[in-house]
C-alpha cells in the first residue's frame, strides 16, 4: 500500500522573515496527530534560511540528524569541535547521542540557504556523540546512491539505527525497479519533481508512505530528451 503524503498538506513554519519551513511530520508549532512520523522516521523539514540568518547554538540528544543542502551554503559548528561549511551536494550526519549543542547558519550575505533537515530515532539512548559528512553523487550512472546505514557499507555515513538511506537521482525517461520486504516499512520523498512511484505522480515535496509491498517501480515522467532530472529520498526503515 502507498500512501500519499500532499507537498500542500504539508505544515508551515513562518519565523520572521529569516526562516520559512515546511514539515512533512509534526514540528515545532505544527501538530497534526495523524502525521507524528513513521516508522523509526521523526522529522523532514524543509527550511529555507535567508542570507545572514539562522539557528543558534542548540542542544539535542538521542537522535540521529542528518542535513542534505540543496541550495547555498551550511555553516555547521558544534560543541566536539567541529566547523564546516557544507554546499548544495553535500550531506552531514550528526548523531546527538548522550548529548550535544551545535549552530546552523547561512553564511552567504546575499544568497538563500535550503536545506533538508532529517531526524531518525536511534535503537538506542545514550550513544556518544559523532559526526560525518559527505557528498551527493555527482551522476546519474547510478540511480540509487546509499547515503546512510547502520553498517557504513559502500562508503555510506553511519546510522544507529537499521536503517538506510538512498539518495536518488534519475534522467529523464529513466526508470529503476527495486525489490521491497513485504515487513519492512518504506518512505520515499521527493525533491525534484517528474518522479512515478508506481504509476503515483508524485511533485516536488510530495512523499508516499509505503507498506507491505514487495516491489517499487520507479519512473522519471519527463520525456527523454528533457534535461531535467528528478531527484529523491529513499528510506529503508523497521
Amino acid at each position: 500500500m502507498l500512501q500519499l503524503r500532499p507537498s500542500q498538506q504539508r505544515g508551515i513554519g513562518e519565523h520572521g522573515g529569516w526562516l520559512r519551513s515546511r514539515h512533512s511530520f509534526s514540528f515545532a508549532d505544527y501538530v497534526d496527530p495523524q502525521h507524528m512520523g513513521f516508522s523509526a522516521l521523526r522529522v523532514i523539514n524543509d527550511d529555507e534560511v535567508a542570507p545572514g540568518a539562522g539557528f543558534p547554538q542548540h542542544a539535542h540528544r538521542d537522535m540521529e540528524i542528518i542535513s542534505v543542502v540543496l541550495q547555498g551554503s551550511l555553516e555547521h559548528r558544534d560543541s566536539m569541535g567541529h566547523v564546516s561549511r557544507l554546499h548544495a551536494g553535500e550531506v552531514q550526519r550528526m548523531s546527538a547521542g548522550t548529548g550535544i549543542t551545535h549552530s546552523e547558519y547561512n553564511p552567504s550575505p546575499d544568497e538563500p540557504l535550503r536545506f533538508l533537515q532529517i531526524w531518525i530515532v536511534p535503537d538506542r539512548p545514550g550513544i556518544t556523540p559523532s559526526y560525518e559528512q559527505r557528498s551527493l553523487p555527482d551522476t546519474i550512472s547510478e540511480p540509487l546512491t546509499l547515503l546512510a546505514s547502520a553498517d557504513g557499507q559502500a562508503g555510506a555515513m553511519r546510522l544507529q539505527q537499521d536503517a538506510r538511506l538512498y539518495f536518488g537521482r534519475l534522467a529523464g525517461g529513466a526508470s529503476v525497479q527495486r525489490r521491497l520486504d513485504p515487513a519492512r516499512k518504506y518512505y520515499l520523498y521527493v525533491i525534484q519533481a517528474g518522479l512515478q512511484a508506481n504509476r503515483q505522480v508524485l511533485n516536488t515535496g510530495d512523499a508516499v508512505s509505503i507498506v507491505e509491498e514487495s516491489k517499487l517501480n520507479l519512473v522519471n515522467e519527463l520525456p527523454t530528451d528533457s534535461n531535467t532530472q528528478t531527484e529523491f529520498l529513499f528510506f529503508d526503515l523497521p
